[in-house]
């Protein structure tokens, strides 16, 4: 498989209304957004630990997508790896630009399924504002709600891509704190102590900078903020040119520059677990896609997402090879 670009970190999301998603979706799937897929070519066939006996989905024609940045498209291809195995002709449309048009790819029935965000779910598509804490009531709602639009969600992962704060070793041992609490109280006790490196839209997002803030009640001054974009809030934070630096939870770069991660104590910042999201005709069809993903959804976590993210972005390898070499590892396929 021929190398693709490492995408950039995406844009966070932004709560949409439901007409402005389907505008959006017509002016995607009806331009160049979603462009003609190829085959999958791999000699696969179900591993150790598939979790089914034969090949359930022989005769399947499937259509798997993505968004285009590197965990979606690792996570794409993860998907139809599995299905390969299971004896599916594959089709690749993964790298989709935006969460909109992979998001109608499946609602329309152009893909059959893709692994997306419940988060994303229920703020982005579903029109939502306010978040739900627990990760299976969130996953859950999504789920019943996203019905109607003839979409099923398969049970979430752990997976959790979402916002938090990060520090170096240096920072972490010299400040001594680990979670957002702590954060806010040595904003009060030594103001000057907290300084941050965030994204542009970070820093203005109410679920971003601004919110948390007000739920830890943080006292950050404005000087103390430094906006600049997402690759370099990872380097300036590693150098410690900022005490704080704001991360995602599953990007491979945290591992690789040893960030340490602080605790969301107070759950502030929104669930994005990821699921098998499945276009409802395309699952009724071929009921045991359901089968093949259940073991491998299981398997992602945060940890997981961070090693196969900092093989894209870090180390510089293809997205399909680091998604084989996983579910080869980890026996859910293997080499025909």
């Amino acid at each position: 498989m021929s190398r693709r670009p490492h995408p950039a970190r995406r844009p966070r999301r932004r709560p949409a209304t439901r007409l402005t998603v389907a505008l959006l979706a017509a002016l995607v799937l009806g331009g160049c957004g979603l462009v003609s897929g190829s085959a999958m070519s791999d000699n696969v066939l179900p591993g150790p630990k598939a979790g089914y006996p034969d090949r359930p989905l022989t005769g399947a024609h499937l259509t798997v997508t993505s968004k285009e940045f590197t965990e979606q498209i690792v996570l794409g291809q993860i998907m139809g790896l599995a299905f390969q195995a299971a004896g599916a002709l594959v089709i690749d449309k993964t790298s989709i630009q935006g969460s909109i048009g992979a998001r109608e790819a499946v609602r329309s029935g152009t893909a059959d399924a893709a692994y997306e965000y419940t988060g994303t779910g229920w703020i982005t598509y579903l029109g939502h504002t306010k978040p739900i804490i627990d990760p299976y009531e969130q996953w859950k709602a999504v789920r019943d709600e996203d019905a109607k639009n003839g979409i099923v969600w398969l049970p979430a992962s752990t997976l959790n891509n979402t916002y938090a704060l990060a520090l170096n070793t240096a920072n972490y041992k010299k400040l001594g704190v680990h979670n957002l609490s702590e954060v806010a109280a040595l904003s009060h006790k030594n103001p000057g102590a907290v300084t941050m490196c965030v994204e542009n839209e970070f820093a203005t997002r109410n679920d971003g900078l601004p919110g948390m803030a007000r739920a830890y009640g943080m006292n950050v001054p404005s000087a103390n903020i430094r906006k600049m974009t997402g690759g370099v809030v990872y380097t300036e934070t590693e150098k410690g040119t900022c005490a704080f630096g704001e991360v995602f939870t599953t990007d491979g770069r945290i591992k690789a520059m040893h960030l340490h991660v602080l605790a969301d104590d107070k759950h502030f910042f929104p669930n994005y677990n990821v699921a098998p999201e499945i276009n409802a005709k395309a699952l009724k069809k071929y009921p045991a896609m359901a089968e093949v993903l259940a073991p491998v959804t299981k398997a992602l976590n945060n940890t997981v997402a961070q090693e196969l993210n900092r093989k894209v972005d870090v180390d510089g390898e293809d997205p399909h090879e680091v998604a084989k070499d996983w579910l080869v590892r980890e026996g859910f396929i293997k080499e025909g």
